[in-house]
């Protein structure tokens, strides 16, 4: 087998190859297939679609292109708790992704920049929107009222309306007559926010477009469009490229549940943080005299530059999360409660407990079980048995020091097994006769915290889970033998945690098999990658406070992979280029030795098996695969872990 290893050192880059991959090749969601079709067709599709749109004979009159998207729009039923008579109105909330990105990026914003937003949105509209006699429910979250459109400002983005006699109206938790009702239009001078509306159902069709058009327009101002965009200092961009998209695509990745939750918990408390610290910033500079001198205006100052400063990292940190390629990168924590279970510690008797799970069992393993794993190595200790019949309440159960022996079976779980004691897991048969299978989302599948914690003879395979099917977030996980079925990603060494991975079987990761963040240790020894899209995803971009990674590789097969078989993530250095395969055996260095370079790279111990030999053609082509390049900026062992992508 040849070495593949690829450095990506510019991670601007990297995320973009990385997007064209993900964009490629997704296929879990039964909207993503129309999606691929829709937005990233080729050009020539593109001319023949305009060509065959302009021999229509009404074709330029559907600026959505609906009859194209395949959005028909239906009634959407008023279900209410009173006997109101409230009217139906149009249903526009199950639109796809692809639609909503159609209508922004084609028709409503373009190429324009946060300053001209609002500019683009008014012309959109007045260009979609009937200017009059059409009625809607003006929606709040006091009421809902049957009014009549009697105009609109599209520069201001409201309707000028009337109410609708006899009044139809439905409140929410008041009382509300008809002169009440007057009297509030009076005090709005008949003026409403164009986002409030929501078009009343016509089957004729002619509102159709009116209320897609201001469901695009609700849409925006309340998901994609932040009050601090406006003032962002460099307004020379996309703003479509650089906000909307991204934040559209975390909006519908969301609403499939492909985001933790403990992270889509943390991007909201940003947002609303943001929103604070905003507000406050903005009340401050509104009061603030540039050209006094007082005290007063001096300490303002102070306080604004505080302030201003603490919302530049809330937008840095949200920018991140709203990213999918940077969440990916970057490996974005999430939820803090979800990151460490608390522990329990060593029970005050000093008792030690071995938890067996088993749903059912002979008396011939019964038998096996004491004479070969309970009698000789808990027979002179004070240690209690207790039986379980999932695996997921013994080491709820568990205490410092405790051992969960696993008997053969398939056991199912639905949530996710958190390991913040020193505890060991083993499985009583081999990997594949003890199975553990997550059912069901959820964040991850197991979460170790621990101090010292063990696993061995288990095989583990995930189903629908979010996050990896193993992180290590701190202390150090000792895994033997063990069988890893992946869905998501694979397994994640976080900053300050330590594995230890012999002789395991890991494949089936839609992203990298195992990832690799700055400042954690890992021992990779024996074990086979395969089947992922990428084998190993050395992340090395470690922060002024973050210590380097430590890894040590060691009889490792890495293979069938879709993409490389090792990346290293880092900074751009400027020294990077490429290495022709047959140089390898000149770049190869001993495991004694330390590679050269500067003295921030990420230690890499590799112990070679066999001599290093010189790529053949039948090396390339002879196993099916496609010829391989490595890519490196330093020498790096070239045999040992076989790898191949």
């Amino acid at each position: 087998m040849d070495e593949v290893v690829a450095l990506v050192s510019d991670l601007d880059s990297y995320v973009h190859v990385e997007l064209e991959v993900e964009n490629n090749n997704c296929n879990d969601g039964h909207h993503d297939r129309p999606v691929t079709q829709a937005l990233f067709q080729d050009a020539e599709e593109e001319e023949e679609e305009e060509e065959s749109e302009s021999s229509g004979d009404d074709s330029g009159t559907d600026p959505f292109g609906t009859e194209h998207l395949g959005t028909q729009l239906q009634r959407c039923e008023h279900k209410t708790e009173s006997n109101s008579s409230l009217p139906d109105t149009f249903q526009t909330g199950h639109l796809l992704f692809y639609e909503r990105f159609k209508a922004y990026q084609d028709y409503v914003l373009g190429d324009c920049k946060p300053s001209e937003v609002k500019a683009f949105t008014a012309d959109y509209l007045e260009k979609v929107v009937e200017p009059c006699d059409w009625q809607a429910l003006w929606c709040t979250d006091v009421f809902d009222v049957l009014v009549e459109v009697r105009d609109v400002d599209f520069k201001e983005l409201r309707a000028i309306v009337r109410l609708v006699l006899p009044m139809q109206c439905e409140v929410k938790g008041c009382d509300l007559t008809e002169d009440n009702m007057k009297s509030v239009l009076e005090a709005t001078q008949h003026q409403v926010p164009l986002k409030e509306l929501h078009a009343v159902y016509d089957e004729s069709g002619e509102f159709d477009q009116t209320a897609l058009a201001i469901e695009h327009h609700r849409f925006f101002y309340k998901h994609i469009w932040r009050q601090w965009d406006e003032e962002d200092e460099d307004d020379d961009f996309d703003y479509f490229v650089r906000c909307v998209e991204p934040r559209l695509r975390l909006y519908y990745d969301i609403l499939e549940d492909r985001v933790p939750a403990g992270l889509v918990v943390e991007y909201q408390t940003l947002i609303d943080n943001c929103s604070k610290v905003f507000e406050q910033f903005s009340v401050l500079r509104s009061g603030m005299n540039c050209d006094s001198d007082s005290e007063l205006d001096n300490v303002s100052m102070v306080e604004g530059l505080k302030l201003y400063d603490q919302l530049e990292t809330y937008k840095r940190k949200l920018h991140i999360i709203e990213n999918p390629l940077l969440r990916y990168v970057l490996g974005y924590k999430g939820n803090a409660r979800q990151q460490c279970v608390q522990s329990r510690g060593p029970r005050d008797s000093g008792l030690k407990v071995v938890h067996v799970v088993t749903s059912s069992c002979t008396t011939v393993q019964l038998q096996s079980l004491l004479n070969d794993r309970l009698l000789p190595m808990y027979s002179n200790e004070d240690t209690e048995i207790k039986f379980y019949g999932d695996p997921v309440s013994a080491v709820d159960s568990c205490h410092e020091g405790d051992v969960v022996i696993v008997l053969p079976g398939i056991f199912n779980v639905t949530s996710s097994i958190n390991l913040p004691d020193s505890i060991t897991i083993e499985g009583f048969g081999l990997p594949d006769e003890v199975v553990i299978e997550k059912k069901g989302k959820g964040d991850s599948f197991i979460e170790s915290t621990g101090a010292n914690v063990k696993i061995s003879n288990i095989k583990f395979i995930q189903h629908d889970a979010i996050e990896g099917i193993l992180c290590v977030r701190q202390g150090n996980l000792y895994m033997e033998n063990c069988v890893l079925q992946c869905e998501t990603t694979g397994v994640i060494v976080r900053t300050s945690a330590h594995l230890t991975m012999n002789i395991c079987d890991l494949y089936g990761s839609k992203g990298a098999g195992i990832e690799i963040y700055p400042g954690s240790v890992c021992s990779l020894i024996g074990n086979g990658i395969h089947h992922c899209k990428d084998g190993i995803l050395i992340k090395d971009f470690a922060g002024e406070l973050d210590v380097l990674p430590s890894i040590t590789l060691e009889n490792n097969v890495i293979h069938n992979n879709e993409g490389y078989g090792v990346i290293l993530v880092k900074p751009s250095t400027g020294e990077d280029q490429a290495v022709p395969l047959e140089k390898i055996e000149e770049n190869s260095i001993k495991s004694a030795e330390k590679p050269p370079g500067p003295l921030n790279e990420p230690q890499i111990t590799t112990t070679f098996a066999t001599p290093p030999t010189k790529a053949t053609s039948e090396d390339l082509v002879g196993d099916g695969l496609h010829a391989l390049t490595v890519i490196c900026s330093r020498r790096l062992p070239g045999n040992g872990n076989c790898v191949a992508s």
